[in-house]
């Protein structure tokens, strides 16, 4: 295999090169492969040239049909190649990790019409692999599900076997078991919570199996935010613990849905601290000959964490909207927290003592240490609410404490954007009426280049906007109305976008008893996997699909999807998190919830219209808009040029 698909002149500069090839790319070797030639995709490319060529941040704000994908993956291989290092391109989740590797998708593409092997590599995140070691609870639960007995009986013989491996072989990743909801999946796959360093079934696991794959790729690699920011966070402790970084060492970043990257830096820098937990680890040191003053600091430790989550848990309040409970302080809470913060203390100072007496197995020792010193620093944290952002949430282990720092733009710009590296973020909504200004500024990124394409698609002869007048009454009632009104006008094929579970949740229970849709074939979000669940979407033309997350990232050009329906307009949810940031801010609904809310509504409102082709109505349901006339205007802004809004459903959809 040739290194580069061009006739490369190591005497001449390599972006350039690179630049050229791309121009004959779009104006000859795709066209004759029919496809079009836009002008968009061909700017967008030569906009990233200088990116790649500088080394510089870039935002590349592109519209639906615009070609982004394929533009930056041409960058990105001959770049990979050059350097001998593979490029990252993290996706905003699963879903559109699976769209780009899929067989039809956009790197397949490539390969199919430039004759090229890209060697591109998936590297998932953790919780999308089996646990075994929750696999094995899960099924031998007394009221357990069958189908978790099924799942390991169904694993591959070498799981159960010390033999050696010949090749690599794919096991247990969450698209496997497209079928299960996610309350299933979470009783069996990996979570923060596992400790795999003392797991004996590390070596034979899904998850380790396919990080030594990815690590191999000459390519790419794709990955999601979540994952790439949990590498950029763990890199040094890894690297001091002497394991590999989660990703190597790369030659460029590409953010595909970039106005997505922020509350994945916050999640990777979260805390989690849980009894149970903490409970399983300390309890470690039982096993040893210890003192007996070390194991009744042990004992009281549990009693206490045991009653601090309990307090933590039944003094906080469930948020609308949200998983997340708001925790309510108060002295007795402050007290309870340095009750338990001082025992730890006094356990850490008998494990210094008993280190040196050599009773204890050195490497319980130090994962036990190491969780003390999390604890101690996330519980110091959390008594400082200026700085933090703190709630509780339900995992499978029990009540869980999360402390999230507030910002992240100090630990972004050191760890990620001083890398001298290209760092494309790709997004048909990078801009908020016309200004970089809010990711930048919410990312820490102070020096970076910029453009905006707007699509090729003809949206006043495509698109129908429908914005009804409601009232303040009864608006879930008319909502109803309304909603099934417009399924019935395009028999399914329909796409319904909430803004929580919640709402998802309270129309799936009325449709359930509305005469009117007993015939509908609906799919929710949660009950499958959710690629599987996109799938069925697409084949089955007249079903209708209610989903919280797909606002961004679902392509499901033709018929299938003729209707986006949006419940309400996408504010940010009332959380700790958001809370913060209003508390923060100087105007909350300027520099908090309505740049949200536009960009997730923008987003949404790019889910119709995927090719030349596509016809459909767009509709929001919100009393909001005929209340406020200055929402009203911002919410049209965000329209394609040329969408009126009908205030009436029209006879026929356009």
């Amino acid at each position: 295999m040739e290194r580069y698909p061009f006739a490369h002149d190591p005497a001449q500069p390599f972006i350039p090169q690179v630049s050229d090839w791309v121009a004959d790319v779009f104006y000859d070797t795709l066209p004759e492969a029919g496809f079009e030639v836009r002008d968009e995709q061909i700017y967008m490319a030569f906009q990233l040239e200088r990116a790649f060529q500088e080394k510089r941040t870039i935002f590349a704000e592109a519209g639906v049909g615009t070609g982004k994908t394929l533009a930056y993956l041409l960058y990105a291989v001959c770049y990979a190649r050059y350097t001998r290092k593979p490029a990252i391109i993290a996706c905003a989740n699963e879903s559109l990790i699976e769209q780009l590797v899929k067989p039809e998708g956009d790197i397949a593409k490539l390969a199919r019409h430039l004759n090229l092997t890209i060697d591109a590599r998936l590297g998932k995140s953790p919780d999308q692999y089996i646990c075994l070691r929750k696999l094995d609870e899960a099924r031998h639960q007394l009221d357990g599900d069958e189908v978790f007995q099924e799942i390991y009986e169904g694993l591959p013989s070498f799981v159960h076997t010390h033999e050696a491996l010949q090749s690599f072989y794919p096991y247990g990743d969450r698209s496997a078991y497209a079928a299960l909801n996610d309350q299933q999946w979470a009783k069996m796959n990996w979570d923060a919570f596992q400790d795999c360093f003392v797991c004996d079934r590390q070596h034979r696991c899904g998850l380790t199996l396919s990080r030594d794959h990815y690590r191999k790729s000459a390519d790419l690699i794709i990955c999601s935010h979540d994952f790439y920011m949990e590498h950029v966070w763990t890199y040094e402790a890894r690297k001091r613990g002497g394991q590999l970084p989660l990703l190597p060492s790369h030659s460029s970043v590409i953010f595909d849905e970039g106005h997505l990257l922020e509350p994945a830096a916050q999640k990777a820098l979260t805390y989690k601290l849980n009894h149970a937990v903490f409970e399983e680890i300390i309890t470690r040191l039982l096993q040893g000959e210890i003192r007996e003053s070390l194991a009744v600091a042990i004992e009281e430790a549990i009693i206490q964490s045991e009653e601090l989550f309990s307090r933590l848990n039944a003094e906080s309040k469930p948020v609308a909207g949200s998983a997340r409970k708001e925790i309510v302080f108060h002295p007795e809470l402050i007290a309870a927290i340095h009750r338990f913060t001082s025992l730890i203390g006094s356990i850490e100072e008998e494990l210094a003592l008993e280190s040196g007496l050599y009773t204890l197995d050195d490497f319980q020792l130090r994962i036990v240490e190491e969780h003390l010193e999390m604890m101690q620093l996330a519980l110091g944290l959390f008594q400082r609410p200026d700085h933090v952002i703190s709630w509780m949430s339900e995992e499978w282990t029990g009540p869980t404490l999360v402390v999230m720092p507030k910002m992240v733009q100090e630990v972004l710009r050191e760890r990620v954007f001083s890398q001298n590296m290209p760092t494309v973020f790709s997004s048909a909504t990078l801009s908020v009426e016309n200004s970089f200004a809010y990711i930048a500024d919410s990312l820490g990124i102070e020096d970076y280049l910029s453009f905006s394409v707007a699509s090729p698609y003809d949206y006043a002869e495509q698109m129908e906007a429908f914005v009804p007048p409601l009232s303040c009454t009864q608006p879930f009632a008319e909502k109803m109305e309304l909603a099934v009104a417009l399924l019935q006008k395009t028999g399914g094929r329909a796409l319904l976008l909430f803004s929580s579970l919640e709402e998802m949740r309270e129309f799936k229970n009325a449709a359930e008893a509305y005469p009117a849709c007993a015939s509908m074939r609906f799919l929710y979000e949660g009950d499958a996997e959710i690629s599987h669940l996109i799938s069925c979407f697409q084949n089955d033309e007249e079903s209708i699909l209610c989903a919280v997350s797909l606002w961004e990232g679902l392509d499901v050009p033709g018929p299938s999807l003729s209707n986006v329906i949006i419940w309400s307009l996408p504010f940010p949810p009332n959380d700790p998190v958001f809370a913060a940031k209003r508390k923060s801010a100087a105007s909350p609904m300027e520099e908090v919830d309505l740049p949200y809310m536009l960009l997730r509504l923008r987003q949404g409102i790019g889910r119709l219209i995927r090719t030349r082709e596509d016809r459909g109505i767009v509709s929001i349901l919100s009393p909001e808009l005929w209340r406020d006339e200055q929402l009203r205007k911002h919410v049209q802004s965000v329209f394609p040029a040329g969408v009126r809004w009908r205030e009436t459903l029209a006879s026929e959809v356009v």
